[in-house]
């Protein structure tokens, strides 16, 4: 019964980021949201900044005190500090390349074309060094127009259109560089140029959202072939391996999962539909906002089909198991991919608050669940779970007494284990008849093989004679005759005796 099921219950308090700030966390960032993962990584790569300076020195009196003990001569001495000094000035190079990572990406780059006269004429067409194909220039023709359009009336846009340009073109030639890396560098620019907007706008977070909005579109369009999931990850083995899990599971049921949704309804299906129509398309996009819509509206639909079943508004205890019911029945394409691509270039502020940010929370749990997804989360003992993963079995739940065991519903899904079961034992009963047609094979193999040694047997004890076929042989007969008569021995010897004829009484 669906009263005695447990359902997938999920506190929304572990939706949050796990340091307390209110903000939605993300499975990708250990439950942390963006800024707080920004902030542990920078506290993370200062700590190893300090360990690496504490090291150096202490090799550094290692190495003084042992030239003194050897009573070296101070102008060795000089030159076994030298390297040291050699090793600071690089050192103090790179943290004063990782305080400033922003700020390079606004100044020339030595691989940039040549800057024209007019920044917004310059980038009518895409790069040259971009190696996209046609349909990607369109899309990065289209976004540059869109983009230019938007920032012509403010005053700003001619610089802000500089900097996006400048930084995208020097991200293609980062390409090598690992998606952790790419993701710091376009969050980097994505909070520097943020924080010169918030003082320009003079804190109308509205306007500065949406100039932000249209610079991830802008950057995003044409850097989706360079850092959507890039050769330096395992997002494409993650894809498989999460498709093959969804194809597996293609057994779970809606009892199962304990959705309150009742298909049978028109609307209700209608809603469902358009829910998997929309988690698909999301691969199509090219835009982390625009991925983010699509996981949205799916969820939306699928609060509407929960309200229409139930005739009350949906909680969030009803919306994550049928988002997973929902994953499950369309198995989207890239699945991992896409999760990465938004969580490493959409802009922060959208994950950790809003509608946006909910929804894509809840769909990385949901894709956790499906990865650990075993027989007591569906109410399964795990001899029942492991028959239904390897199709051995099919789930044939017990019909309902009452009106709802007649339901359509109830019918069609019994129909459908019925036809399972069947296949299942066809299955079966070919690989028996497969089995022995490869024994039959083999057993005629054998006896081929038999045949030939026994005629190479009586060849060998009957070697030929070499006698002229035309001498007489002591018999009068001539050795042709002979040779006729040591076949037939051969023959007989070979074939079973002849069946002799039974007279039967009348």
């Amino acid at each position: 019964m669906m009263s005695q099921r447990r359902g997938i219950h999920l506190d929304q308090s572990e939706l949050l980021c796990t340091k307390g700030c209110g903000f939605y966390g993300n499975t990708a960032w250990q439950g942390l949201c963006s800024k707080c993962w920004r902030e542990e990584n920078q506290r993370e790569k200062q700590k190893q900044i300090q360990e690496d300076w504490a090291l150096a020195e202490k090799l550094q009196r290692e190495e003084e005190e042992a030239y003194a003990s050897r009573h070296q001569k101070p102008q060795s001495q000089q030159s076994a500090i030298t390297p040291f000094s050699k090793f600071e000035e690089r050192k103090t190079k790179e943290k004063s390349s990782k305080v400033h990572t922003v700020t390079k990406f606004f100044s020339p780059s030595t691989k940039t074309p040549p800057k024209k006269d007019s920044p917004f004429d310059a980038q009518a067409s895409p790069s040259p060094s971009s190696s996209t194909g046609r349909h990607s220039s369109v899309d990065s023709d289209h976004a540059t127009r869109e983009f230019i359009d938007f920032l012509k009336p403010l005053k700003s846009g001619r610089e802000i259109f500089k900097q996006c340009r400048a930084f995208t073109e020097s991200m293609v030639y980062k390409r090598d560089m690992g998606a952790d890396e790419l993701s710091e560098c376009v969050q980097d620019f994505y909070q520097s140029l943020s924080d010169r907007l918030q003082t320009q706008f003079k804190g109308s977070s509205d306007h500065v959202e949406s100039v932000m909005d249209e610079v991830e579109k802008y950057m995003m369009t044409r850097l989706y072939k360079e850092v959507f999931c890039p050769e330096t990850t395992d997002d494409e083995k993650k894809d498989l391996a999460i498709q093959k899990r969804i194809r597996a599971l293609h057994w779970v049921t809606i009892e199962m999962l304990c959705v309150p949704v009742e298909e049978e309804i028109p609307e209700v299906s209608d809603s469902v539909v358009k829910a998997i129509t929309d988690v698909i398309e999301m691969d199509s996009k090219r835009v982390p906002k625009e991925k983010l819509a699509c996981i949205t509206r799916c969820s939306k639909h699928i609060f509407n089909a929960i309200k229409v079943s139930k005739k009350e508004a949906a909680s969030a205890d009803d919306f994550l198991p049928t988002l997973i019911y929902i994953v499950l029945k369309a198995n989207p394409p890239r699945l991992q991919s896409n999760i990465q691509y938004i969580t490493r270039f959409s802009n922060p502020s959208r994950l950790m608050t809003g509608e946006d940010g909910y929804y894509f929370t809840n769909l990385c749990c949901a894709v956790a669940f499906i990865e650990k997804l075993d027989g007591q989360s569906l109410n399964l003992s795990s001899e029942e779970f492991e028959l239904y993963m390897s199709g051995q079995a099919s789930p044939n739940w017990p019909q309902a007494s009452g009106a709802s065991s007649c339901s359509p519903g109830s019918a069609a899904l019994s129909q459908v284990h019925k036809r399972l079961d069947l296949l299942t034992g066809l299955g079966e009963r070919q690989e028996r008849v497969m089995e022995k047609a490869r024994q039959m094979e083999s057993d005629l193999i054998d006896w081929t093989d038999e045949v030939e040694q026994k005629v190479q047997s009586v060849l060998e004890s009957f070697p030929a004679e070499t006698k002229d076929p035309t001498a007489p042989t002591p018999s009068g007969t001539t050795s042709a005759a002979s040779s006729a008569i040591d076949a037939d021995n051969v023959e007989n010897e070979l074939l079973p005796p002849p069946l002799q004829p039974q007279v039967f009484a009348g």
